[in-house]
């Protein structure tokens, strides 16, 4: 008899699953932060220390998740973030993904790193996605790439400014991580106990760096990808080139990589559409702060004059709905979406969003809350939901400001 499906209930389902199923060096790629991992780590624990304010006795009938992100109207305020090597988790990854968040009905974002090219995703489905920009000193390679997913009909360039270095991430350099897998001992025993990963890539074309190999020369696998990114990635990067970008390209301008109030206003002052409060996902500065930390101050400082979304620790709906409550009108997601796509291919993905969404919807009525754009610091124990201390907890999580502290403050709204 063949052996039950598994039941997914929640994203630590499908990592489990995907653990089992994605060869080592993909897998650690993915579930991997930089030097001690301390700030990866910090992106989860600061966002479970929020807790809810459970409220009873309200209406919590007809609840949606609906939102709208860059006037684009979404499911719920989720968007699936750019993740490098996502072909590498399943095969033809990126395409998958994009399907499953089209179909779902939220934005699909694309790589500059990614297997699949800009080309291929635009070939595989009917919606404009979201692409992601690298900035290389040379110039006339990111005007191809503008130029590319403009002619894909791309409906926003994300730019993200927080790796003009590239932080190091152990677990990579242990595994020799390369693309296809180089041929050694310890590669073929790992690749031997994944059958249906490689199946999968017998039966695609898509191995490489779609974006980048056939245009860019010399450029094969990871091991020449990281020449090329170390001579590449331009640590003169200044706010100077984003405001060329923004007029090279013309469209919505997203800023990623914001984890400072001045920088947050920099961005706002150089023509950001809206701005991304991410450190990563743990994967650059070892050692800064949560995400989560730092967004209620950056959302203050600017949430009236740009979108303000917030990536880097996303494992469930309730964590949506928290950072929705300290004023991110949306949020990014991306080792969740992986842990689903090499879990389950497309349909992992689409289960990923189901389970956030759903989680997300029963925390909401929880709340007393009926609709997402309702959400602010009030839902919140340790987010300024009430003035009375006996409804707070004695220490809040390291870098969560004590809203219900400030006088005379005034909840943020995400809508």
């Amino acid at each position: 008899m063949p052996s039950p499906r598994p039941v997914i209930t929640c994203i630590e389902d499908l990592r489990i699953l995907a653990r089992r199923r994605v060869p080592r060096m993909f897998y650690d790629y993915v579930d991997c932060g930089s030097w001690t991992e301390s700030t990866y780590r910090a992106n989860t624990a600061d966002l479970a220390a929020l807790q809810f304010r459970q409220r009873i006795g309200m209406c919590i009938a007809g609840r949606t998740t609906e939102s709208r992100i860059l006037g684009e109207s979404v499911a719920m305020p989720v968007a699936l973030a750019p993740t490098g090597l996502t072909g590498m988790q399943h095969a033809d990854g990126e395409i998958l993904a994009a399907r499953a968040a089209e179909r779902f009905g939220v934005p699909f974002t694309l790589s500059t790193v990614s297997i699949c090219s800009i080309e291929d995703v635009a070939a595989n489905t009917g919606k404009p996605f979201w692409f992601q920009l690298y900035v290389m000193r040379d110039r006339a390679f990111v005007e191809r790439l503008i130029a590319r997913a403009k002619a894909a009909n791309c409906s926003a360039l994300v730019l993200t400014l927080d790796l003009q270095i590239q932080g190091q991430r152990h677990k990579d350099l242990k595994n020799g991580l390369s693309t296809p897998p180089k041929p050694t001992l310890r590669n073929l025993v790992d690749l031997a106990t994944k059958p249906g990963w490689c199946l999968g890539m017998l039966r695609t074309r898509r191995r490489t760096f779609g974006n980048i190999v056939g245009h860019v020369s010399g450029v094969s696998d990871v091991s020449s990808l990281a020449a090329w990114v170390s001579q590449q990635f331009d640590p003169t990067l200044t706010w100077e080139d984003v405001r060329w970008i923004k007029k090279l390209w013309g469209g919505k301008l997203i800023v990623k990589g914001v984890l400072d109030v001045e920088d947050a206003r920099l961005a706002v002052e150089n023509g950001a559409d809206a701005i991304v409060v991410s450190n990563h996902g743990g994967r650059q500065l070892d050692g800064a702060p949560s995400s989560i930390a730092m967004l209620p101050a950056i959302a203050e400082a600017v949430g009236q004059q740009t979108e303000v979304l917030f990536d880097s620790g996303i494992r469930s709906g309730q964590d949506i709905l928290k950072a929705a409550a300290l004023g991110a009108k949306g949020v990014m997601v991306g080792r969740a979406f992986l842990y689903g796509l090499g879990a389950m291919g497309e349909a992992g993905v689409t289960r990923c969003l189901e389970i956030l969404q759903r989680e997300l919807d029963l925390t909401m009525g929880l709340c007393g809350l009926t609709a997402i754009g309702a959400a602010d610091p009030s839902i919140l124990i340790n987010g300024g939901g009430t003035n009375d201390s006996r409804h707070r907890p004695s220490a809040l999580p390291p870098g969560v400001p004590d809203f219900a502290a400030r006088p005379g403050h005034r909840p943020i709204s995400a809508a």
